[in-house]
């Protein structure tokens, strides 16, 4: 058994000397700042610097990693319409295609103060 841990571990050092990642490493990600959109039932998108990533559109299965957008209901939030639809700014940690701006996956969401979003010359208002 030790030589077959021995096997194992060398394999990964070499994975890791070339710049793999074993396949149960979890995605970092990239970190994404602007304004979150929730303005119906189902329709969730973030805006940043970069333009317009869509997390989910009405009626499609919901993106793993949605329930890791904190309850945004607050005074940092800005009711649009009837109910609790909006918009706020928040920090998300995504996996993503950059040239297609398609959201595989939310690895973690952070809700940001309304100012810290108002205050990004790169960020188009709300």
């Amino acid at each position: 058994m030790p030589a077959r841990r021995s096997r194992r571990l060398a394999l990964l050092a070499a994975l890791a000397l070339l710049g793999a990642a074993p396949a149960f490493a979890q995605p970092r990600g990239e970190m994404r700042c602007g304004w979150l959109h929730n303005p119906t039932p189902g329709n969730w998108w973030l805006v940043d610097r970069d333009g317009q990533w869509v997390l989910r559109s009405q009626g499609e299965a919901e993106l793993p990693g949605m329930e890791l957008i904190p309850d945004l209901t607050g005074p940092e939030w800005v009711r649009t319409g009837g109910g609790s639809y909006g918009y706020g700014c928040v920090c998300l940690r995504l996996v993503a295609d950059p040239k297609t701006r398609t959201v595989q996956q939310i690895l973690s969401a952070r809700q940001q103060a309304l100012s810290v979003c108002r205050k990004d010359r790169h960020l188009p208002p709300p």
